[in-house]
C-alpha cells in the first residue's frame, strides 16, 4: 500500500470515529445538534430553562433525563419547570395537543351573590298553643253529655257535660248555711263573731270558685236557695274536639282528661331540614307551602322556630312555619312541599361546583395558568347554593381560570409528575456523579 493510500484510510477512520462521538455526546435535540445560530443551546422550555425530565407522550410512566425515543418509537416530550424556576410539584405541564384530546374546559372564578332555596317535606300540625285539655276538679259521675263525638265544633262557653258529685252537693249546702250564719251574725255586738260569719261564707264560696263553678251559678244558688244535683262543665275555648275521653255514666277523677279541644284557625307546618342546609335559615324568613290537595295554590307563611338540636336518627332539625287557616281548608296531618328562601350571601367569591375535586382529606381545584400549565390548589369552601355554585373562602381569587372538565386526569398527572421528581431527585447530602470526559474516562473532581 502506498503512503498516500494509507493516509487516506486513516482520515476516513478518524471521520467515522468523530461522527460516532458526536452522536454519543450530543443526541438529537440537545448539545451541538440543537445549538442555534448564536451558539447557545435552544431549550424546548419557555425562557431557555432546562427541562426537569422527559416523558413518553403515550406512556406517562416512562421518563428519562435526556431526549430520545419512547418504547413505542415516539419522541419524548419535555417536562418544564414553571416560570419562576421552581422545580417543585406545584405545577403540571401538558402540551396543547394533549389538552385538546382530553377535552379540558375552564371557567372563571367570579364574585357574586349566592342564595339557596331550602326545600323540604312539611306536615300540617296543630298549633300547640291553641290546644286545650278539659278536666274537672271534683270526683263524680257523668250524668249527661252535650258534646259526644270527636270532630264536633264547640264555642267558648258552650256546655260540654253535666256531672254529679256528692262533694259538690255538700259544698253547696255549706254555702247556704254559711250565708244564713253570716246574716245572723251581722247584728252581733262582737267584732269577732261578725268577722267569723263573713270569713266562713267567703271560704265556702271560694272553694266553689276553685272548682271552676261559674259565678252565675253561685249567685243563682244564693238567690233561690236550691242545691243543684249536677254541675255543668263549659268549654274553656273554641275549636274542634280532637279527643273525647268520657262517656255517659262514667266515673271521673280530677286527673281524667275529658276533652281535648284544638283551635285550627292557625296551624303549624313542620318541616325536617338537613343539617347542611341550616346555615341558610333564619327566623322571620318567608316560606311557601304547596299541597297536592290544592293544585296551583300556594300559601305564604313565616319561619317562627328552628330546633336547637338534631334528630339523631334522621340528622335533621325541625323547622316550624305558621300559617293562617281561617277558612279551615288545611287539615292537620296533611303533607305538602315547603320552600324557604334562604338569606343571600352578598358578594362572595364563587366557583362552579364541577370545578371542585373532593379527595376525602382535601378539597382541590385545578387552576389554568396558561401555556399548558396547571396548578392544583387546595380550597376552603363555604356554603353551597344548590344551583351549581360554591362559596370559596380561601384558595382562589376573582378572575382566575379553573378547570371544570377532565380535572381528574390533570390531578392524576400532577401526582405522577410529583412522584417522578421525587424519584429523580438526588439523595440528601450526596453529590451527583459528574459526566465522563470525551475519552470515556470518569471526570476528575477539583484538586
Amino acid at each position: 500500500m502506498s503512503r498516500r493510500s494509507l493516509l487516506t484510510l486513516i482520515a476516513l477512520l478518524l471521520a467515522l470515529a468523530g461522527g460516532w462521538w458526536a452522536r454519543t455526546l450530543f443526541p438529537a435535540g440537545s448539545g451541538e445538534a440543537a445549538r442555534g445560530g448564536s451558539g447557545r443551546p435552544a431549550s424546548p422550555c419557555p425562557g431557555g430553562a432546562a427541562p426537569l425530565h422527559w416523558k413518553a407522550p403515550m406512556d406517562p410512566g416512562y421518563v428519562a433525563d435526556a431526549p430520545g425515543k419512547s418504547p413505542m418509537g415516539m419522541d419524548l416530550i419535555p417536562v418544564c419547570p414553571d416560570g419562576s424556576g421552581r422545580a417543585g410539584g406545584d405545577f403540571v405541564h401538558i402540551d396543547p395537543e394533549t389538552i385538546q384530546n382530553m377535552g379540558v374546559r375552564t371557567a372563571t372564578v367570579v364574585r357574586r351573590d349566592l342564595s339557596r332555596a331550602v326545600r323540604a317535606v312539611g306536615r300540617v300540625a296543630y298549633d300547640e298553643r291553641r290546644v286545650t285539655h278539659v278536666h274537672t276538679k271534683v270526683q263524680g259521675w257523668i250524668e249527661r253529655l252535650f258534646v259526644d263525638f270527636v270532630g264536633q265544633q264547640v264555642k267558648r262557653g258552650e256546655p260540654l257535660l253535666e256531672i254529679y258529685s256528692p262533694e259538690l252537693v255538700a259544698t253547696q249546702e255549706e254555702l247556704l248555711l254559711a250565708a244564713r250564719y253570716r246574716e245572723s251574725t251581722k247584728v252581733s255586738p262582737f267584732d269577732d263573731v261578725r268577722g267569723g260569719g263573713e270569713s266562713l261564707f267567703n271560704a265556702t264560696k271560694r272553694r266553689l270558685a276553685l272548682w271552676d263553678i261559674p259565678e252565675r251559678d253561685v249567685r243563682r244558688l244564693l238567690e233561690k236557695g236550691d242545691v243543684k244535683r249536677t254541675l255543668t262543665l263549659y268549654a274553656p275555648a273554641s275549636g274542634i274536639v280532637i279527643r273525647l275521653g268520657v262517656r255517659s255514666g262514667m266515673e271521673i277523677q280530677p286527673n281524667s282528661n275529658l276533652y281535648t279541644i284544638a283551635d285550627i284557625s292557625r296551624v303549624w307546618v313542620l318541616a325536617e331540614v338537613y343539617e347542611y342546609e341550616l346555615p341558610w335559615l333564619a327566623l322571620g324568613q318567608k316560606a311557601r307551602i304547596e299541597l297536592s290537595y290544592f293544585p296551583g295554590e300556594a300559601r305564604q307563611g313565616e319561619v317562627t322556630y328552628i330546633a336547637p338540636f338534631l334528630d339523631p336518627k334522621t340528622r335533621t332539625a325541625e323547622v316550624r312555619v305558621e300559617l293562617d287557616n281561617s277558612d279551615g281548608r288545611l287539615k292537620p296531618e296533611m303533607f305538602g312541599s315547603v320552600v324557604i328562601a334562604g338569606a343571600p350571601r352578598k358578594g362572595v367569591v364563587a366557583v362552579p361546583t364541577e370545578a371542585v375535586i373532593h379527595s376525602g382529606t382535601r378539597t382541590l381545584a385545578i387552576v389554568a395558568l396558561g401555556s399548558g400549565r396547571f396548578e392544583p390548589r387546595e380550597l376552603e369552601l363555604g356554603l353551597d347554593s344548590g344551583d351549581g355554585w360554591l362559596e370559596v373562602r380561601s384558595g382562589l381569587a376573582e378572575g382566575e381560570e379553573v378547570v371544570v372538565s377532565s380535572h381528574f386526569l390533570i390531578d392524576s398527572e400532577s401526582r405522577l409528575q410529583e412522584a417522578v421528581r421525587k424519584l429523580l431527585a438526588p439523595r440528601t447530602g450526596t453529590a451527583p456523579e459528574p459526566p465522563p470526559d470525551a475519552a470515556g474516562h470518569p471526570a476528575q473532581g477539583p484538586e
